[in-house]
Formats: C-alpha cells, sequence, structure tokens
C-alpha cells in the first residue's frame, strides 16, 4: 500500500538515494531539503526531473532540521498536500573530521543538534498526527560507528550518532502503543559513493589540531584510507536506500528493529545483537514485553 513518507537530509548521499528507491517503490515521498531556493536548488531540479522522467511521486520540500518553524511547516505542508503522514526516515547528519580537544564546545553542540536533536524537532512535529493516526514507522539512520570500531578523529560525530541511537531505542518502547513502528538502519563507511568524508567539518582550534599533528600526522588521511582498505571494492551506499525501502513495504509487526549494512564488518552487529538481546530480556523480566511489538489497533 501506497504511503505518505518524509525523508529529511535528503539533498543528498543516502537521503536522495533514499527518496528515489522509496519513489520507485510506488510511495508518495518528500525530499527534505533545506535552502531550496539556494544552495540546494540543483537537488531540488534533480528531484523534479527524476519525478518526471519515471512517472513517480518525488516531491521536495523546505525543511531545515535545525529549525524548529522550519520543520513545523515542512510537516504541516506535507499533511495539507497529502492528508497524512505515514513514515519519517531521519537521514539528515553531517560527519567531522579531527582531534577532539581541538572542537570548540559550540561546535559539539552543533554537531549534536544537527546528528541528534534534529530528530526531537522533526519527531515533536510529526509524532501527533501519527499518534491521532495510529500507526506509523520511524526509520532511524544511524551509524555502526555507534557500536563497532571507532577509529580517532571522528569522536564528535561518533559521539553524536550514539545520542541519536539512545533517542531511537526510547523511543521505540514509548511509540508502540500508539501502533507506530521504529528500525534503526546502521550502515557502515562507505568510503565511495557518497559526500561524507568529502564534505566533513573541521575542528575550529587550528592551534590544538596543530599541536596533535606532531605525534598524529596525516591520520584523518590515514583513516580514510584505511577504511577504503578494508571495505570491498563493490561496496554500494545504495544498498542502504534498498534496506530502507525494504523495511517500509514490511508489513507494521514484522519489521526488524536494526538493519546492518556494513561492507567493512566493523563489529556492530555483533555488539548490537548483544545490546538488543538484553533490552527484550530486561523487557520481558519486568513484564513490558508489549513495549517490543507496535500495538496493531492502536487507533
Amino acid at each position: 500500500m501506497s504511503k505518505v513518507i518524509l525523508v529529511t537530509g535528503a539533498s543528498s548521499g543516502f537521503g536522495a538515494m533514499t527518496v528515489r528507491a522509496l519513489a520507485d517503490a510506488g510511495h508518495r515521498v518528500y525530499a527534505g531539503i533545506r535552502q531550496t531556493t539556494g544552495r540546494n536548488q540543483a537537488a531540488v531540479a534533480e528531484t523534479v526531473e527524476y519525478a518526471r522522467t519515471h512517472g513517480v511521486d518525488l516531491r521536495s520540500v523546505e525543511l531545515d532540521v535545525a529549525d524548529q518553524p522550519s520543520v513545523d511547516t515542512a510537516v504541516a505542508t506535507i499533511v495539507a498536500e497529502s492528508g497524512r503522514i505515514d513514515v519519517v526516515v531521519h537521514n539528515a547528519g553531517h560527519m567531522v573530521l579531527g582531534p577532539l580537544e581541538a572542537f570548540t564546545p559550540e561546535q559539539l553542540h552543533e554537531i549534536y543538534d544537527v546528528n541528534a536533536v534534529s530528530t526531537q524537532r522533526v519527531n515533536r512535529a510529526v509524532l501527533p498526527h501519527l499518534r491521532e493516526q495510529g500507526d506509523g514507522l520511524l526509520v532511524w539512520v544511524g551509524s555502526t560507528s555507534t557500536r563497532g570500531g571507532t577509529p580517532p578523529y571522528l569522536g564528535p560525530y561518533f559521539a553524536a550518532k550514539a545520542a541519536e541511537d539512545s533517542l531511537a531505542v526510547t523511543y521505540a518502547a514509548e511509540l508502540t502503543r500508539f501502533g507506530i513502528d521504529t528500525t534503526i538502519v546502521v550502515p557502515g563507511a562507505f568510503t565511495s559513493g557518497t559526500n561524507h568524508f568529502t564534505h566533513a567539518g573541521r575542528a575550529a582550534d587550528a592551534d590544538v589540531a596543530h599541536a596533535y599533528e606532531a605525534h598524529y600526522a596525516g591520520l584523518s588521511e590515514q583513516v580514510g584510507a584505511r577504511l577504503a582498505e578494508i571495505t570491498p571494492p563493490d561496496a554500494d551506499p545504495s544498498e542502504v536506500a534498498a534496506a530502507i525501502a525494504r523495511v517500509v513495504d514490511t508489513p507494521k509487526g514484522r519489521r526488524p528493529f536494526r538493519v546492518h549494512i556494513d561492507p567493512a564488518d566493523d563489529g556492530a552487529e555483533t555488539v548490537n545483537r548483544v545490546g538488543d538481546l538484553v533490552r527484550t530480556t530486561f523487557y520481558h523480566r519486568i513484564g513490558l514485553d508489549d513495549l517490543l511489538t507496535p500495538r496493531t489497533n492502536a487507533a
């Protein structure tokens, strides 16, 4: 059945791939893109052209996840146009590279905001609609960095994605009685096919960053190169989009709690398997089994 879907951070990378995959699957998809009349005009034009040439229902909507009024307006626009909203894909995020000490506290605030706090803005706008419907799905695009191998010089990003993962886990339990489902999609390090590393932010304190060069010269480049070495040459980031499309098309109550797409196999799947088993077992022990599966007649 066709769904109305919002994907945040859809101007490039996983987001752009995901909106196309979902539209190809027959859904009405809104690509959440900020600065649609400015720096991202080209991304909007590409969205329009894809919809035209492929005959799919793919639309763009102005959405800056760092601004609550922008989020509220985007969600209101979608509901006004489509009468409902069924799925939100929390995809917006930003990577940074550099020694942790060289990032200012203000930078950490910004990194946490984009990668974690922004999901709260979107949820507060969309969840009233999903709760009223008694149905819906949140898809959280996380990262293996929250549990797997954690190379240095990516600390702020890893910490922010871990915060996002924690929010997703808690929301999952708190939304089941409203009939709202949750899946956490966990991509590994794709060193090609996306702009994550190319567009990564840098630490603001140049003096501290320079001090680290005495003992860690070229480490940022080494991290990227070593990740590329252990990643299979046929690793395709579009598999993340395909996985999200499969989750959306899976019936409620049968969707996986987590889906890993990790060609380099950094160990996150193993750790998450244990952590999620502990969570499930604990919920059984305290008599909250129903919080593990969305209610089917919540409306």
